[in-house]
C-alpha cells in the first residue's frame, strides 16, 4: 500500500463493469457486511470514489443492471477487451465527487 492512501477492503472479486467513456469504466463490488452488502465503486486503477449501501446481494445486482452495469463474467466480448483493476482497493475521489451516493448518475 501506498503512504497516504486508505486502503479499502473489499473481499469479493465478481467484478460489475460500466463503459462511461472511451477506453474508461466504472467498476463495482458487491461486499457483504452484517447488516446487507455495501457496493464499492473504482476506476482502472482501483482508486474506490463512492460507495452505495443496499440491504442484500440481489438487490445490489438489481441496480446495478438498472444503471448500465453488466456483470464482468456473463460479458465474453468484454472479456476480451477489458481487464478488472487489481486489489489493494484505495480511497480515491472522483473529481466530480460521489457520483452514484448523490444520485445525479444513479436510477
Amino acid at each position: 500500500m501506498t503512504p497516504n492512501r486508505e486502503e479499502v477492503p473489499i473481499s469479493s472479486r465478481d467484478y460489475w463493469f460500466k463503459v462511461v467513456e472511451f477506453l474508461q469504466q466504472n467498476w463495482a463490488l458487491i461486499n457483504a457486511r452484517q447488516d446487507g452488502v455495501i457496493v464499492g465503486f473504482f476506476g482502472d486503477t482501483s482508486g474506490v470514489f463512492d460507495e452505495l449501501a443496499f440491504p442484500s446481494e440481489g438487490g445490489a445486482q438489481q441496480a446495478l443492471r438498472r444503471n448500465g452495469f453488466a456483470r464482468y463474467t456473463e460479458d465474453a466480448n468484454a472479456q476480451g477487451f477489458l481487464r478488472p483493476p487489481d486489489p489493494p482497493f484505495h480511497r480515491r475521489p472522483h473529481p466530480n465527487a460521489p457520483i452514484y451516493s448523490s444520485g445525479r448518475f444513479w436510477k
